[in-house]
């Protein structure tokens, strides 16, 4: 852009439009969502619809998907939202503590530890095959953050329950099937239950367009680097001075600022209390608790499993 075209923007009055705009969408995103992640769009009464497909192991790396745990609760001292250790099979100081409240043999300190449980997180990369709500991402390489809920479809995928149905890699280019996702409100929580697959397929007819696709996926690894994870020293120092712990300095960088405010934006606004419910934190898997058993039990063997090492 030349100086004379700026000084005609300006006349113009574009430039202060194109500002309101992009306030506009930091304000909705948080102001640092990442734009290679792809969200279901869902209307006011909870319903959304979308088809995309999962797609291979990113070039130079062996799954299709990233395993994830993190951190989302609130104490007396401010916000705890951190990536778990325990990702990287590592002690982690909040999964030490729940062990503690679990095994204390009130039921206090298992509502406690449920209320401050892992939020378990999955990451691929997926070609957007269908998006009603957004058309502009149609044909586009994105990453996929999904729960257990999805991550248990694509699992019944691959190991069918009945003998008359065949075993699909739902990640495969061209024995693989485009996933229906399907969203509606059940009970005030998101459920994915009527998701399903299409028929097994090809993605495309064109084995150098799918190469295309395949060569412009993220990496996946990179979500489960070490500079992805606080130490462990610094984990317990932030966990410490959120519970209120007296004596404890403030732990508080930008970063967790910033976390924070993703947050509070991806809840529209409304951050949940101290007493809220687990399921107030799995933003993109929530599942009312008549649905939920198995992700309690999933907790109760872990903090079992800790209580024994």
């Amino acid at each position: 852009m030349s100086f004379a075209d700026l000084k005609k923007q300006s006349k113009l009055g574009s430039l202060t439009q194109k500002l309101v705009k992009e306030v506009e969408k930091m304000n909705n995103t948080g102001g640092s969502s990442d734009d290679r992640l792809w969200k279901l769009e869902c209307d006011k009464s909870g319903n959304g619809y979308a088809v995309i497909r999962f797609l291979p192991a990113p070039d130079g790396e062996d799954l299709p998907f990233v395993k994830l745990y993190s951190h989302a609760f609130q104490g007396p001292g401010g916000w705890y939202i951190e990536n778990s250790l325990t990702s990287l099979g590592q002690k982690d100081p909040v999964s030490e503590y729940n062990s503690l409240l679990w095994n204390n043999g009130t039921d206090a300190g298992k509502d406690a530890a449920r209320k401050q449980k892992r939020k378990l997180t999955y990451i691929s990369n997926i070609y957007v095959v269908k998006d009603p709500a957004n058309p502009s991402n149609e044909g586009k390489v994105m990453l996929y953050k999904y729960g257990k809920k999805i991550f248990d479809k694509l699992t019944a995928a691959m190991q069918p329950e009945f003998e008359d149905e065949e075993a699909i890699d739902p990640f495969d280019f061209w024995q693989g099937a485009n996933f229906k996702l399907k969203a509606k409100n059940v009970a005030g929580y998101r459920n994915y239950d009527s998701s399903e697959f299409a028929a097994q397929g090809a993605l495309l007819d064109d084995d150098d367009a799918m190469e295309a696709i395949w060569k412009k996926e993220n990496s996946l690894a990179e979500f489960t680097a070490p500079d992805q994870f606080k130490d462990y020293d610094a984990l317990k120092k932030r966990l410490d001075y959120v519970l209120g712990n007296k004596g404890t300095p403030r732990f508080q960088d930008q970063e967790t600022v910033e976390a924070e405010e993703d947050f509070r934006s991806s809840s529209r606004g409304v951050a949940p209390a101290v007493t809220s419910t687990p399921g107030d934190f799995n933003a993109e898997d929530i599942v009312s608790s008549s649905s939920s058993s198995g992700e309690e039990d999933d907790a109760m063997a872990y903090f079992a499993k800790l209580a024994e090492e």
